[in-house]
């Protein structure tokens, strides 16, 4: 398998996941309230040390026949000028033969620095020309509110300031062509959004479906596999974190309970997999070789 795009298809729609780059984070950020000894064999079960942890930024393509979607944008120039090895949607598109110009909508989860980073090229163009921009109204709100962005920058976190920065470089030359969603809603025919609130407020999941085909992409619902197992173990970046822990016990049930094909944005390249009931979470079944190809 191609560790950078994943071609795949949901009934009649072509789907392409691509990996723009892979982010290390450290336990501390993804599970900052685990027990030390359960986190460590929760590590050791994934083979996986604390510090690395590494983190896929996953973009995805949908071509219905009639559009051309794609959700989230990578790092983008600025990603990769942060984090060495982002910023890598643009070529991969091209590797699909997939230009900016052709992409009609581009659908921003959230506004995270990994989602919308590749909005803008290095000068503060506009990268998808042609593209109407999709987003939650709550979350357009939230990332274009000076007093958000003010306070982000006087914080002394480092990353609380890339968060604000992002925002202030990507987000307004999109002012113009924006559809702001408030609620459940078919964005093109077949690809519904969904309100996921708590990682950020105004964060969106998606229902793909195609005849008797469905995906669910759930986003940053979770972050990792090991947050299935254990939903009490939140990660920092939640903003909402009771919001969050609901929205993740709302779609993880409804993924098991429909045994819907399912993505996840940042679980392990790429992405790709089931949920099962187990105890009082869930068990991630990500595909093997044989199911991707038949996927």
């Amino acid at each position: 398998m191609n560790d950078a795009s994943y071609r795949f298809r949901v009934g009649a729609f072509e789907c392409v996941a691509f990996n723009d780059g892979m982010f290390p984070y450290s336990a501390p950020l993804f599970f900052p309230t685990a027990p030390a000894e359960p986190l460590a064999a929760a590590l050791h079960e994934h083979q996986l040390q604390p510090d690395p942890i590494p983190c896929p930024w996953t973009s995805l393509l949908i071509d219905t026949g009639q559009h051309r979607v794609l959700v989230d944008t990578g790092g983008g120039a600025m990603g990769s000028q942060v984090v060495p090895g982002t910023g890598q949607l643009l070529h991969l598109l091209q590797q699909q033969s997939v230009s900016p110009e052709s992409i009609d909508t581009v659908i921003l989860t959230h506004g995270h620095p990994d989602h919308i980073g590749g909005l803008t090229d290095g000068s503060g163009q506009v990268v998808f020309p042609r593209a109407q921009y999709v987003i939650s109204q709550t979350e357009w709100a939230f990332w274009t509110a000076e007093a958000t962005l003010t306070k982000l920058e006087a914080s002394e976190d480092h990353l609380q300031h890339l968060l604000a920065a992002f925002a202030r470089a990507n987000l307004p030359p999109i002012r113009d062509r924006l559809r702001l969603v408030h609620r459940e809603e078919e964005v093109v025919a077949g690809v519904q959004a969904l309100p996921a609130p708590g990682h950020t407020p105004g964060h969106l999941a998606l229902a793909i479906t195609s005849g008797t085909y469905q995906l669910l992409y759930l986003v940053d619902t979770a972050l990792h596999p090991i947050h299935l197992e254990h939903p009490e173990w939140r990660p920092v970046f939640d903003v909402l974190p009771d919001e969050a822990a609901q929205s993740r016990r709302q779609f993880f049930d409804r993924a098991a309970a429909d045994h819907a094909l399912t993505l996840v944005c940042h679980f392990p390249f790429p992405g790709l997999g089931h949920v099962a009931q187990s105890g009082n979470g869930w068990a991630w079944q990500p595909l093997d070789e044989q199911s991707r190809r038949g996927a």
